[in-house]
């Protein structure tokens, strides 16, 4: 993790579980012996020892010196090798782009930012990433045959099995486009894609909040979506719609129409620009969410009053999305967040006053923490989980786990 602390608490792998399942329990970083393998596993010692070598000559894991000794030879040490490879992530967003290379652990090696619109059409935008996303292999001086894969994150609906956008409304010419085949027909590895909304949770939950395996973050930005992390892992629904809370319609906003053809949806009521708009339309020049934040952040008492609003619109829609999937933490993210405590305090003002007293009890409403790099440190996270997936490792490893 890019803190230093360890990654979530894995189960320990059962007699039958092989190579893969065995890392998951040293990717916490904690040297230990063949024999505290054996004990934690259950696994023979001889089995232990075979899952081990194959391990430390895929680089996954390193020896890490030795233990005092009983008697005897000291007994080596193993843990995890987040050097052994590296991954790229990329948030790309509706006017920015946002490139990452981290270790397996997800400490950021190197990074880039660059104003990118999405409206350039899918080639434009994916030769940028690929172009930069090399030279930022070169800056680490890591080649590409180091990469595990690419993980990029989307403005819009991403069909997460064949990463292709599913009718983006801000983004033309992208509809249907098979970006995976496209990014590594130019570097051959696998390539995972997912909406932006889905990798800056997953970069949240891994960086910052891993103890909770609940947890919804809501990016309040020029629009709003919720990222969904159920157990530990993301949930895209049936088609990777999942969490596409802005198009919740918003009791009394049926006269307010929304860019997707319907009315009264939260995203037009509550939004960096819808506030920006109503600033507008009583005089106050406002031309986005940034703006909006400029504004609130000076004192304007008019900016204030519809950021706290907007908390409460946002949070009438996560009431019931507390009660139903009732989760450990809601997380606020995305730019309209940087106004302050406003946003989150009408959040809270609504969700505590609407939502079931068992689903509030331990509930936690909290302003995220990594910033404008989770979406770029999420999409690596999403190819790292994908790969060292226990089922899929010894594919990718070439381990054979039937020793």
């Amino acid at each position: 993790m890019t803190d230093g602390s360890p990654v979530p608490r894995r189960p320990a792998p059962s007699a039958a579980a092989g190579a893969g399942a065995l890392l998951q329990l040293l990717r916490d970083g904690t040297p230990r012996t063949r024999s505290e393998l054996s004990a934690l596993t259950g696994l023979a010692r001889s089995t232990v020892t075979g899952r081990v070598d194959a391990l430390l000559a895929a680089g996954l894991i390193a020896p890490t010196g030795e233990t005092a000794s009983t008697g005897g030879r000291p007994p080596a040490t193993f843990a995890f090798n987040p050097a052994a490879r590296i991954v790229l992530g990329a948030d790309l967003g509706a006017t920015h782009a946002r490139l990452a290379v981290t270790d397996l652990a997800g400490n950021v090696l190197a990074a880039t930012t660059a104003d990118l619109d999405i409206a350039l059409g899918p080639k434009a935008v994916l030769d940028w990433t690929v172009e930069h996303g090399l030279a930022l292999l070169a800056e680490v001086e890591r080649p590409a045959s180091d990469l595990l894969g690419i993980g990029i994150g989307l403005p819009g609906p991403v069909e997460h099995d064949t990463g292709r956008a599913v009718n983006p409304p801000i983004m033309p010419g992208w509809d249907g486009f098979d970006v995976p085949a496209y990014v590594s027909e130019r570097i051959p590895v696998p390539v995972m894609v997912d909406n932006d909304v889905n990798i800056m949770a997953l970069g949240e939950h891994f960086t910052a909040w891993p103890e909770y395996e609940h947890l919804l973050f809501i990016k309040a930005a020029t629009g709003i979506g919720c990222g969904i992390i159920a157990a530990g892992q993301v949930y895209r629904g049936a088609q990777g719609a999942a969490g596409d809370m802005g198009h919740i319609r918003v009791a009394g906003a049926d006269d307010v129409h929304c860019r997707c053809g319907n009315t009264g949806c939260l995203e037009a009521v509550a939004s960096g620009a819808a506030i920006a708009r109503n600033l507008t339309a009583q005089g106050i020049e406002a031309g986005g969410s940034l703006d909006v934040v400029e504004l609130a952040r000076a004192g304007s008492v008019p900016a204030l009053r519809l950021v706290r609003q907007a908390g409460r619109d946002i949070g009438e829609v996560l009431a019931g999305a507390v009660n139903f999937f009732n989760p450990s933490i809601i997380v606020i993210g995305g730019s309209l967040a940087l106004a302050g405590d406003h946003l989150i305090a009408g959040v809270r003002e609504v969700i505590y006053q609407r939502s079931l007293p068992l689903a509030t009890r331990h509930l936690r409403i909290a302003a995220a923490r990594t910033g404008e790099s989770s979406g770029a440190i999420g999409a690596g996270v999403m190819v790292i989980e994908h790969a060292l997936d226990p089922a899929r490792l010894d594919a990718i490893t070439e381990i054979k786990t039937n020793g």
